[in-house]
C-alpha cells in the first residue's frame, strides 16, 4: 500500500526540522567549545570552565542524535521522483511524413 499524502507531508517536515536542528546543534557545540577554550586558558579548572564543557558534552551528543536520525531516515526513503518527467519524444513536435 503506498503511503498516503499527508504522511509524506508530514515525513517530509519532521526532515525539515531534524535539519534544522542539526545545525543549530552544531552551532551551539562550536560555541561551547570556544567557551571551553576559552575558560580554560583564562581559569583552568574553574566551575565556567566545567559548565562549559558539560553544554559541549550535551550539545555534542544532541548533535550525533540529530545527524543518526537523519542518516536512519535518509535510509528508509525511496530515491523516486514526486513528479515524472515527460519522455523526450513527447517534448519534440511531431513532424508530419510526406
Amino acid at each position: 500500500m503506498a503511503p498516503k499524502k499527508t504522511e509524506r507531508i508530514q515525513f517530509l517536515r519532521a526532515v525539515r526540522q531534524l535539519h534544522r536542528a542539526r545545525s543549530f546543534y552544531a552551532v551551539g557545540a562550536l560555541l561551547w567549545a570556544a567557551s571551553v577554550v576559552w575558560t580554560g586558558w583564562q581559569a583552568p579548572g574553574s566551575r565556567q570552565m566545567w559548565v562549559s564543557a558539560l553544554l559541549l558534552t550535551v550539545f555534542t551528543g544532541l548533535l550525533i542524535t540529530a545527524a543518526v536520525s537523519l542518516r536512519r531516515l535518509a535510509a528508509h526513503t525511496t530515491y523516486r521522483p514526486a513528479h515524472h518527467a515527460a519522455s523526450p519524444k513527447a517534448s519534440h513536435p511531431r513532424q508530419a511524413h510526406a
